[in-house]
């Protein structure tokens, strides 16, 4: 992990929190007016800043979260944040919770030098230990 890893997870658990806890300010903060949800469904779909700041305090729920193993890599003022993620979330009335896999952009701001989150890319996560087990056998840095 880079230098910029620490400081990334912070900010996640800040917006993960926000979510939680329907903290519609500290949750506008973090975000980009830029930003999209985009959801592995089938087909996909994708949520505005606007529309998912407003959904989230209620149409698109979390009351609780937990991160698995998390990756971070820095790219100039982008930052990629990738983890498995338990949560137990209500979608337009339904139950959404399990095991995601989330995938975020974080871009950090050339003038008030803030890092926001652009984007959030979320789907369902392959439990099957052997995807895991033949892709680590094609790294060639072993």
């Amino acid at each position: 992990m880079s230098e910029v890893a620490p400081m990334i997870e912070t900010l996640e658990n800040r917006w993960m929190r926000a979510w939680v806890g329907q903290d519609k300010k500290t949750l506008k903060g973090l975000t980009s007016s830029r930003f999209r949800l985009v959801v592995g469904s089938t087909p996909s779909v994708l949520l505005d800043a606007r529309s998912f700041l407003e959904a989230a305090d209620g149409g698109f729920s979390c009351s609780a979260y937990r991160f698995g193993d998390i990756y971070v890599r820095k790219h100039g003022s982008v930052a990629i944040f990738a983890t498995q993620m338990d949560m137990t979330a209500v979608l337009n009335g339904a139950d959404w919770s399990g095991r995601k896999w989330v995938c975020d952009l974080w871009l950090r701001g050339s003038l008030r030098r803030g890092w926001r989150m652009i984007e959030r890319q979320i789907s369902g996560v392959e439990d099957r230990p052997d995807v895991s087990t033949a892709v680590r056998a094609l790294q060639l840095w072993r």
